[in-house]
């Protein structure tokens, strides 16, 4: 493939030059300032536009009718940098432009300039480095080499003003001279671009030397700039083809991969030359297994080791993907189940259940000392044994950089937006500069009484710009007009690529772009940035520019080269009118993702655009909680970044889940603690989110808020009007100077219910803050519990206190309310007690001494030993815990376990009578309710019971119904109201199950768990009836809207549609359904 070519490169001419001396002669340099494209008149595809220092300017072949004319001599000034390489010639470091090494001399570089000054032995063989990523190609020796020397505008030079000269009179007027005094680099940006010029009035400035192609100085005294081996350098165009020195074959690796360095020292040491570096503090590491943090713009790899506060980057051919496995990894199951059955064998073994496995999404919970792994479903959290070979790697957690990518902090895919200089390089003194340059003034008499004698130069161009162009830009109408009578080329493009509609669209000019389209104007053009004319006026702002290319039909879903559509640009500059006519547009497809993968809503959400989310939800409400690859949504977007507005306006009218958690497990609610946004914090609690809700790590709130502390001492401070509560607080707080707002947040966290837990590892946080006023401060805050009969009565026996607290805990997060009068057993020596149950029915099916005493599959793990592993034959019965941390960070793990006899260490048995058993923990407090489940489950009702059997809504048999609370509706029979969240007659989720008698369901019980052919019956039977009465849309609401064409939905997802979504037919009608 021929490598890309861009404007500002040096040059001289090459192998296949036939154009005498153009260039004033062998040596004489020039600057590539324009690329062909296919299309153009003036320079097609395979050509570039030279400008030689002397001032001459024309185009030369670089593979067309594979001929190659030029030859480069320097490319620093389109920025190439070979960072971390010395010259061993000139020891200045990070060579900018051509590196030559040494093939026979250990770790010996050159620059271009001490390679042609014949530095070194020039016997020896050179491998040339174009670029930092180029593969390498061997040279021959220098000596018995051609050696040319370099001429033209260097130190010394005498100078003029050139065709790109747009500096007014600072040079002292057309014709006055200059001396070079110096050439550098413009900025970080290149090297060697910008030459300082001294001029003949005494004023001196830098002008541009190949910066972006662009050249200002002409020369009329050329000066020596070095010497040049003419076989040695690259030819431009040229695929260098020739013997490469590193392996051509590069891995390809991902962030969160898993690697390690493949090289012993000495040929590591070799490689990263250009590529990071060496540093001996890396030998440390090298045995190590690392992960990918990120991959730099040259294509390196950066490396992330466990225990180390640095990252190495190290070249792509120096690692090798390991795959291997650590817990909090995601994995997939892999769809085969012959495949599977073979591999388990000796591996946790093979039962039928796995088969409704397969395929899906887990997490890695434990790693077995033989390799064997457990996992944990993330759909419904059952768990197997596998072979590690039975599933695939998806990803390895790395939060800091998934919340960075999703941040506007993120510089990684900053823009660079396209500029126009539309007037600039029109100082020329020739026949067409003048033309333009009375063009751009609007002349329209020069321009007639000219084009009537030499109509056929009227597509002539001055600074690479035409007449047609410079007209549009500046709004000349009637020129325009004029122009095209003439037969000047409506698609005209600069060396940028922008066509006159472009030009059009730079100046805000709606008439001219209405003629230029009226007359053939390619509207969907798109110039080197991917760019079309909607994309400038969205970018710009101009509503009345876009209304005019919406009216002629503009493609709204081109995306330029970041991946944007215009939409995506008139969100991040937010114009309310251009993002309502964008929207508004027939064809307009919302599920676009740009190169970052964000969707519209995403991107407005980013951002914190009110305006356009609010416009996006009415259009496209579906989106509300569709995620990026990383699994986060607009609703982690908005609250990551701060957007209290957007958050409240994707709960409220985007109905958006307020929970959803991305693949770390992480809620909103977390992200925006770990931000420190107290505004979002305020707004989602307020909104009801889960305050408890903790990450793949098992952090929560309080956790974050101490983890990411640095965050909080860049977040701005809390805001009265956004954030009272928080505000408030942190009023109080004003003794405090070092991270103030870190404890506000945990006092104001402290006083909505959020306990202090412990994470996975066994840390709560008062691990980490030791200084005892601030733990008492924090405790200060929790809230007191409200006097009631309840409480009276729990003060007054510790037994119903135990069992009070327990309930309060809402262990169950997928059945809230249903650990209601459930038994709590603890292995631990403390005293039983053994109340009787008074104030609600008995939860438990009787069971036998017998029973107690048999063995069951239950397998947990809190009683396997440790290192001892799971089969999948035990059955699986998905734990709930509760770590509720006391004084002093002392843990009350209570288990729960329906309908299953658990064998116990302690000889403990369930009783056989309308009893509940617990055990006391000694000197544990109470623990606080999360604001989510406040106040217990209510008791049974004792409403209307119908008993007797009914027909079941799914199974269709007729069996006694149950009831669920708190909807009431009683539709279905216990076995298929067992696997229901949310009630199929109304959606309300459900808290309970009543069975007849006034008997509680627990969802875990795990004697009824069905057979394999059952739960396949059952579920499809399930998905049978939402796919007849719901939305396909939403899948929320009853389906009471139907087209003509056959398909429906809710009222309110077919307000919007104007195309079926279904069959894509237009809806001529839309009828109720009753």
């Amino acid at each position: 493939m021929r490598s890309a070519i861009q404007p500002g490169i040096r040059v001289v001419r090459g192998p296949n030059w036939i154009w005498q001396n153009q260039d004033d002669g062998e040596g004489h340099v020039g600057t590539v300032c324009e690329i062909g494209r296919s299309g153009s008149t003036h320079s097609p595809e395979n050509t570039v536009v030279v400008n030689w220092d002397s001032g001459h300017r024309t185009n030369y072949r670089v593979g067309y009718q594979n001929q190659y004319d030029l030859i480069i001599v320097d490319n620093a000034q389109v920025g190439v940098r070979h960072s971390n390489v010395v010259c061993d010639g000139c020891s200045k470091p990070g060579i900018a432009g051509i590196v030559f090494k040494c093939a026979q001399c250990s770790n010996y570089h050159l620059c271009a300039y001490c390679y042609g000054a014949d530095l070194h032995d020039t016997e020896h063989i050179f491998i040339r480095y174009t670029t930092p990523t180029s593969l390498g190609v061997r040279v021959p020796p220098r000596k018995n080499s051609k050696r040319i020397q370099l001429k033209g505008i260097f130190i010394g030079a005498k100078v003029v003003r050139g065709p790109d000269w747009e500096w007014g009179q600072q040079d002292g007027g057309e014709g006055k001279t200059g001396r070079v005094m110096e050439i550098r680099g413009w900025d970080n940006e290149s090297c060697r671009s910008v030459a300082n010029v001294s001029w003949v009035t005494g004023s001196t400035n830098v002008y541009r030397l190949g910066h972006k192609g662009n050249v200002d100085l002409k020369c009329t005294f050329p000066s020596i700039g070095g010497y040049y081996y003419k076989d040695h350098m690259p030819v431009l165009g040229q695929t260098e083809e020739q013997q490469p020195v590193v392996p051509t074959v590069k891995p390809m690796f991902s962030v969160g991969d898993r690697v390690k360095v493949c090289l012993d020292v000495d040929a590591l040491m070799k490689l990263q030359q250009g590529h990071g570096g060496w540093n001996p503090r890396m030998v440390e590491q090298l045995p190590k297994w690392g992960t990918v943090h990120r991959i730099t713009d040259k294509g390196d790899i950066r490396v992330q080791y466990d225990n180390c506060p640095n990252r190495w980057t190290f070249h792509p051919a120096a690692l090798v993907k390991v795959i291997s496995f650590r817990v909090g990894d995601l994995v997939t199951i892999i769809n085969d189940a012959n495949k599977v059955q073979q591999l388990q064998k000796g591996h946790g073994e093979w039962i039928d259940l796995m088969r409704y496995a397969l395929g899906k999404h887990c997490k890695v919970i434990k790693v077995y000392s033989d390799g064997d792994l457990r996992i944990q479903q993330l759909d419904d959290g059952f768990e197997w044994t596998l072979n590690p070979k039975c599933v695939r790697l998806e990803r390895s957690p790395l939060a800091t950089a998934a919340e960075r990518s999703n941040s506007m902090m993120d510089l990684s895919h900053r823009r660079t937006d396209h500029v126009m200089t539309p007037l600039s390089g029109l100082s020329g003194t020739s026949v067409a500069d003048k033309l333009v340059r009375e063009a751009a003034q609007g002349h329209l008499d020069f321009v007639k009484q000219y084009l009537d004698a030499h109509s056929e130069q009227v597509n002539v161009m001055s600074g690479g710009k035409a007449c047609i162009q410079v007209a549009a830009h500046q709004g000349y109408v009637d020129l325009v007009k004029y122009l095209i009578t003439k037969g000047a080329n409506v698609n005209v493009v600069d060396k940028e690529g922008d066509s006159a509609l472009h030009y059009a669209a730079f100046g805000n000019q709606p008439e001219t772009m209405r003629v230029l389209l009226q007359n053939g104007a390619d509207i969907n053009f798109l110039n080197s940035s991917h760019c079309s004319a909607l994309h400038i006026c969205a970018h710009k702002k101009t509503p009345h520019c876009v209304r005019e290319l919406l009216q002629f039909g503009a493609d709204v879903n081109i995306q330029d080269s970041y991946g944007d559509t215009a939409l995506h640009d008139a969100i991040g500059k937010e114009n309310t009118e251009v993002v309502e006519l964008l929207c508004n547009a027939p064809n307009l497809d919302f599920l676009i993702k740009n190169n970052r993968g964000f969707n519209v809503l995403h991107h407005a959400s980013l951002k914190g655009n009110v305006v356009a989310a609010k416009r996006i939800l009415q259009l496209a409400r579906q989106l509300v909680n569709v995620k990026k690859d990383d699994g986060f949504a607009a609703l982690h977007l908005a609250a990551l970044n701060g957007h209290a507005r957007v958050v409240e306006t994707l709960i409220v009218e985007g109905l958006a889940e307020i929970d959803i958690r991305n693949n770390r497990r992480q809620t909103p609610f977390l992200l925006a603690v770990s931000q420190g946004h107290a505004s979002v914090i305020e707004r989602l609690v307020t909104l009801g989110c889960d305050i408890m809700a903790r990450d793949e790590d098992g952090d929560n709130a309080m956790h974050l808020c101490v983890i990411k502390k640095t965050n909080l001492q860049q977040a701005t401070e809390p805001s009265g009007e956004d954030s009272p509560k928080i505000r408030s607080i942190f009023d109080n707080l004003a003794h405090i100077l070092d991270d103030r707002l870190m404890y506000t947040i945990l006092c104001y966290l402290s006083s909505c219910g959020c306990r202090v837990e412990q994470n996975n590892k066994g840390t709560n946080i008062f691990g980490w803050i030791t200084n005892k006023d601030m733990k008492e401060l924090i405790l200060k805050y929790q809230p007191t519990p409200s006097p009631s009969s309840t409480n009276e009565a729990s003060n007054s026996n510790p037994a119903v206190e135990v069992e009070n607290n327990i309930q309060n805990l809402n262990l169950n997060t997928d059945n809230e309310g249903e650990t209601a009068g459930a038994a709590a057993v603890s292995n631990s020596g403390d005293t039983d007690i053994v109340t009787d149950d008074i104030s609600q029915p008995n939860n438990f099916t009787q069971m036998s001494t017998s029973h107690c005493s048999t063995p069951t599959h239950h397998v947990d793990s809190s009683t396997v030993e440790p290192g001892v592993k799971k089969l999948n034959s035990d059955r699986q019965t998905p734990a709930v815990n509760a770590s509720v941390a006391g004084n002093g960070g002392n843990v009350l793990d209570t288990q729960y376990m329906h309908m299953t006899a658990i064998p116990s260490t302690s000889g403990v048995t369930q009783s056989t009578s309308n009893r509940k058993m617990t055990r006391k923990p000694e000197g544990v407090p109470a623990p606080k309710a999360s604001p989510k489940a406040t106040p217990p489950p209510p008791p049974p009702t004792h409403a209307t019971f119908h008993i007797g059997p009914q027909e079941c809504i799914v199974c269709d048999e007729k069996l006694q119904l149950i009831k669920f609370e708190p909807c009431q509706h009683q539709i279905s029979c216990e076995e298929c109201g067992l696997r229901m969240k949310k009630c199929l007659r109304c959606g309300v989720q459900i808290e309970r199950r009543i069975a007849a008698g006034g008997r509680v369901i627990v969802s875990s019980d795990q004697t009824r768990v069905p057979s394999a052919d059952r739960l396949r019956y059952l579920e499809n039977k399930i998905q049978e009836y939402e796919e007849t009465h719901y939305c396909s849309i939403c899948m929320e609401r009853t389906r009471d809207v139907a087209f003509l064409c056959g398909h429906g939905a809710c009222s309110r997802c077919a307000e919007t549609l104007r195309t079926c979504h279904m069959c894509r037919k237009t809806i001529l009608r839309k009828i109720n359904l009753y």
